[in-house]
């Protein structure tokens, strides 16, 4: 008779840690601020089914989780169906950026402010990976970003929320993760007929069950060492600062013994894990011969390994911490590695003391009836568990995007922009482009052409019109349809003079047929057609609607700059040095005659055409370029959509 098991309720967590050499499952109940861990179970894989903490064969690693699975289920006779899970740092990209908005006067920090200008700087990062990477097409999850620095008119600060200023810099470092790498973990969740519940990286998970919180206004420095894989997160001022890792780890010192002792892997494997031992120690080697070796000629004959671990992770930490930590926590079970705590100590050039092994906290999350917890090989598990179980990531609920769960990694608040971009898509995606415009000389008149208008973007919150910076909360479902670039302008010959012209065209002074396309910059001349003025060009496109002509922008008192009659007028180009500015205010087309000098637009320019009268104004304005929120002094272009209400 089969046995009869509850289905797993919400208050159930159930954590996977897919690791390199194993895979362990964690199931527990919150209880109160803790984690009651009521069983763990662990089995190592048979081949070598993963790499660097990389899935290699999905198939092999889904036989082994299937097995783990079985076991819990079996042991809490609860049917688990939902599973927390975390991405390994093996794959992390980081980039630093910088972004500098300016306004057009002294005004307050506002939120909306502060959040486009670290969208500007994320973007820069994003754009910065892209062409580093060299793969266009290969696209990365953001993982989150950290800001690191703040400034405002040239002064640094921690925060520039509810200041006043006028030039504003944001450096970011942002954190990606190729796609590969979280879809295989999706995967295998898939082979084995579970949900994803909950997904975070695997440094920041250690960190969630080694160091507490009320510890975190420290400088400390988590270091899991796995078999493929270190990942480092660091935490100071109570947040995690940065994280990263590196590709040196436990399998180092295992193929050592393997290649010195002519052992099997397991064998190797084996071996390390008895250094601690006292008396002989003995093995048989893959001849078959027996041999004895003691603990102490086994840490001598890996002592270099150890040496270049412990410099590769002292390395890395300064690296990104840019200067020596407070205190060093190891965890995973390549911390277990006698000596190499304190071979870290003295590369980091610390006391020994200040290196430790993690454990010792984790009780302050996690407690056990049958379980010792303090053991430094829990702390992904354990920590993947509690992180989604004590609500310490933002990733710890189910939000849907188009009917999936969404892929969150962030901790904090979460908008509506972040989750797109950490699952895929691109600010190209977010903000439709403006088909590209089209000039050229026609019969010695200037010609100039608007691409069409991008379709925006649809984003709906359960159902509602959202914004980008819309805060999105658990439990709630996302529709999204991106923009799409609007069609380039393109016209022929034929365009002007129709299919049945039977006189002499040229273009740059070669003799062109009816259906040549027309490039920007073509200098194009038709026998008979005279002069192709403003009125007739509108004819000919029938996309032109009436436009409203704003008047002439005041002369300024610079006669002798404007009486240069020599200084040649700016080549007509799609930015804010054209001659003309074409663009639409709230929904009206207005064609904007050149200002003095040709200097640009900028939107505060637009206030007088809004029809709001600004004296007797009672409250806030609405200030829109393509859909997103805009500022006073940011510069306008050809075919922008303007919204002020």
């Amino acid at each position: 008779m089969a046995e009869i098991r509850k289905e797993q309720e919400n208050n159930i967590i159930f954590a996977l840690d897919i690791g390199t050499r194993s895979i362990i499952g964690v199931v527990g109940v919150v209880e109160g601020r803790r984690l009651h861990v009521l069983a763990i179970e662990k089995q190592d894989h048979g081949q070598r089914a993963m790499l660097d903490g990389q899935i290699e064969n999905i198939e092999q690693v889904a036989e082994v989780a299937r097995e783990v699975i079985a076991r819990l289920e079996k042991r809490t006779k609860i049917h688990l169906t939902r599973v927390c899970v975390a991405a390994a740092g093996r794959a992390l990209k980081s980039e630093s950026a910088s972004f500098t908005l300016e306004l057009g006067s002294l005004q307050m920090i506002t939120e909306d402010v502060v959040n486009q200008l670290e969208a500007g700087a994320v973007s820069e990062a994003e754009h910065t990976l892209r062409e580093q990477s060299g793969m266009q097409s290969e696209q990365y999850y953001m993982v989150g970003y950290t800001v690191s620095t703040y400034k405002l008119d040239g002064y640094p600060m921690s925060s520039i929320r509810d200041h006043s200023g006028r030039v504003l810099e944001a450096e970011v470092v942002v954190t990606f993760l190729p796609r590969e790498v979280v879809e295989s973990l999706y995967a295998v969740v898939g082979k084995v007929g579970l949900e994803v519940a909950s997904l975070t990286l695997e440094p920041i998970a250690s960190l969630n069950a080694a160091i507490p919180n009320d510890i975190r206004l420290l400088n400390l420095v988590l270091v899991d060492i796995g078999a493929g894989t270190s990942d480092i997160a660091i935490c100071r001022d109570g947040s995690v600062v940065g994280y990263t890792m590196a590709t040196i780890a436990g399998d180092e010192i295992t193929e050592l013994m393997m290649r010195a002792l002519l052992v099997e892997f397991s064998q190797a494997e084996k071996l390390k894990m008895q250094m601690g031992e006292k008396g002989k120690i003995a093995y048989t080697d893959i001849l078959g011969i027996q041999h004895e070796t003691t603990s102490e000629e086994l840490r001598e004959m890996v002592a270099p390994a150890v040496t270049a671990l412990a410099q590769e992770l002292a390395k890395r930490i300064l690296e990104i911490n840019d200067k020596v930590p407070s205190a060093v926590f190891l965890a995973g079970g390549g911390s277990k590695l006698c000596g190499l705590r304190e071979r870290v100590a003295e590369e980091l050039k610390i006391e020994p003391a200040r290196v430790a092994i993690a454990g010792n906290h984790f009780e302050k999350n996690a407690f056990a009836d049958d379980y010792d917890l303090n053991d430094p090989e829990y702390a992904t598990p354990l920590g993947i568990a509690i992180s989604a179980g004590l609500g310490l990531i933002n990733d710890s609920y189910v939000i849907l995007l188009n009917g999936q769960p969404a892929k969150l990694f962030r901790s904090g608040v979460l908008i509506m922009r972040d989750i797109l971009m950490m699952n895929g898509y691109r600010y190209a995606d977010l903000i439709g482009r403006t088909g590209a415009n089209l000039s050229f000389m026609l019969n010695g008149e200037r010609q100039f052409f608007r691409g069409a208008l991008a379709t925006p973007a649809v984003i709906l919150l359960n159902g509602e019109p959202a914004e980008l910076t819309d805060v999105v909360h658990a439990g709630d479902a996302i529709q999204f349809i991106p923009a799409r670039q609007g069609a380039d302008a393109a016209k022929t010959i034929a365009d002007f003079v129709g299919k049945d012209y039977s006189g002499v065209a040229t273009i740059n002074g070669a003799s062109a047929p009816l259906d040549q396309p027309i490039h920007a910059g073509d200098d194009v001349w038709i026998d008979g057609l005279g002069s192709y003025s403003g009125a007739r060009r509108a004819e000919a496109d029938e996309n032109e609607t009436e436009e409203f002509k704003a008047p002439a922008p005041a002369q300024t008192e610079r006669p002798a700059a404007a009486e240069r009659k020599e200084t040649p007028a700016p080549a007509q180009n799609d930015g804010a040095s054209a001659a003309a500015l074409s663009i639409t205010l709230n929904d009206m087309p207005v064609l904007l005659p050149a200002k003095p000098n040709n200097e640009p637009y900028y939107l505060m320019d637009m206030l007088e055409f809004s029809g709001i009268d600004f004296d007797h104004i009672d409250k806030p304005v609405e200030l829109m370029v393509n859909g997103i929120p805009g500022q006073f002094s940011q510069i306008l272009f050809n075919n922008d959509v303007i919204v002020i209400r």
